[in-house]
């Protein structure tokens, strides 16, 4: 991944993603920000007991970066993938806002939409079909992984998109590695079939996991790029909820960039 700086604050990239014409994207990391401790710095969460000031503050410089319609997702670990059109997010003219129903994926074909995912351990999985011009971001932790959300959301863009699996890419961001994925009890809490996945005695890689999900659902190896950064090693520049549990969030953007000219 490629590190930008932008004053006091970081962002990464993906090269791929890059390469993709008329597609933005980033993934927000802890450095900069108006957070205070244990939130510092650059927290984009209402969910986790931060001074509402200084999110807003954060996220209104995440948009100012990215421009267009920010999409938050309303996240609950479960399968729910939401669509998100104009007509969905209404006639409000506020270019931050809140997903209208909540859901752990986000898809949309509209030009201007950013969809964000926020994470603390858990992976955001951003996907980009480049000849339907359809982007979807996706939360995954170790429960999205037992559910495959990743398989959910793929479908859902192949029946209501007409997406091809085969030519779509797929990027997962820093999340917790196998290093640290540790579940003691994952007998009662992970199914037998992913349990080829385990590394070590209780640790899981669930990199892998969602490498052979999107596989699974289509998508080429070809296609797979993943950070492989571990939240929980990288204290300083992401939030970690396996490292502390009072932290802020990150968030993964993804969107279509408005065709020059105007609108779609």
């Amino acid at each position: 991944m490629l590190l930008l700086k932008r004053g006091q604050n970081q962002l990464f990239q993906f090269p791929a993603l890059n390469r993709l014409p008329g597609v933005t994207h980033a993934i927000t990391t802890r450095a900069g920000g108006a957070s205070q401790p244990p939130f510092d710095g650059m927290n984009l969460s209402f969910g986790v007991g931060d001074d509402p000031v200084a999110v807003t503050a954060n996220r209104r410089w995440l948009h100012r970066l990215t421009g267009g319609i920010h999409v938050y997702s309303r996240q609950n670990h479960g399968i729910t993938v939401g669509v998100i059109t104009r007509q969905t997010l209404g006639d409000r003219d506020a270019a931050i806002r809140t997903a209208p129903v909540a859901a752990d994926a986000l898809i949309t074909d509209v030009p201007g939409i950013r969809l964000l995912i926020q994470t603390a351990d858990c992976q955001a999985v951003m996907l980009v079909d480049p000849v339907k011009r359809v982007v979807a971001n996706v939360h995954s932790g170790w429960r999205g992984s037992v559910a495959n959300i990743i398989g959910h959301t793929v479908a859902r863009m192949v029946t209501g998109f007409g997406c091809d699996p085969g030519r779509m890419t797929a990027a997962i961001g820093p999340s917790l590695g196998p290093c640290c994925a540790e579940f003691v009890n994952y007998r009662a809490e992970i199914p037998e079939p992913l349990w080829r996945f385990r590394v070590g005695a209780h640790h899981f890689d669930f990199w892998r996991i969602s490498r052979h999900q999107l596989v699974a659902a289509g998508l080429s190896t070809d296609n797979l790029y993943g950070a492989d950064i571990c939240t929980r090693c990288n204290p300083h520049l992401f939030y970690s909820y396996r490292a502390s549990r009072e932290t802020g969030r990150l968030a993964a953007l993804i969107g279509l960039d408005e065709p020059v000219g105007g609108n779609r």
